[in-house]
């Protein structure tokens, strides 16, 4: 019985093998993969981007990216760092265009030039009267030349 058990064995094996090669595992695909996709994982429930900085480098830099944004109206920065801003931006129109004393020191609070805030709240609720949100966009442009970082333009419209 054992030998016939062996038998089976051996003709079960070799029916899998071709003559002449050797099975060292699974066969290995020599194609080139061609897909462009790329295991991109979802962040859920992460809440915001911490840009790689403690949590008082990572306000420091978003109140100056604000800041400049405001001033400037245009600013280039890395594409991840213009998503962030977007909304501090956007809230500070908000309080420009509520123009009451608390949304001014909210305002104050964040902005670093005072002169800044008041121009501001003077020339907010004209400009975005008819607009219910949506005041910056951002704009990806070509990849920095040192690090390759993805870079963008975010600026009020």
């Amino acid at each position: 019985m054992r030998v016939l058990a062996f038998f089976l064995l051996l003709v079960g094996a070799s029916a899998f093998v071709t003559p002449g090669t050797a099975f060292l595992g699974r066969p290995v695909d020599t194609m080139e993969r061609t897909s462009s996709s790329s295991l991109n994982m979802i962040s859920h429930r992460k809440g915001f981007k911490k840009l790689g900085k403690p949590a008082d480098q990572r306000k420091a830099l978003l109140r100056t990216l604000t800041t400049e944004v405001i001033r400037h109206g245009r600013i280039k920065t890395t594409l991840i760092r213009a998503r962030a801003v977007r909304k501090h931006v956007d809230h500070m129109i908000e309080l420009g265009k509520r123009g009451d004393l608390h949304a001014r020191r909210q305002a104050l609070a964040w902005i670093y030039d005072k002169d800044l805030v008041h121009s501001l709240f003077e020339a907010a609720p004209d400009r975005y009267s008819d607009r219910e949100g949506g005041y910056t966009r951002v704009l990806r442009t070509v990849a920095r030349q040192g690090d390759n970082a993805k870079m963008a333009i975010i600026e009020l419209v």
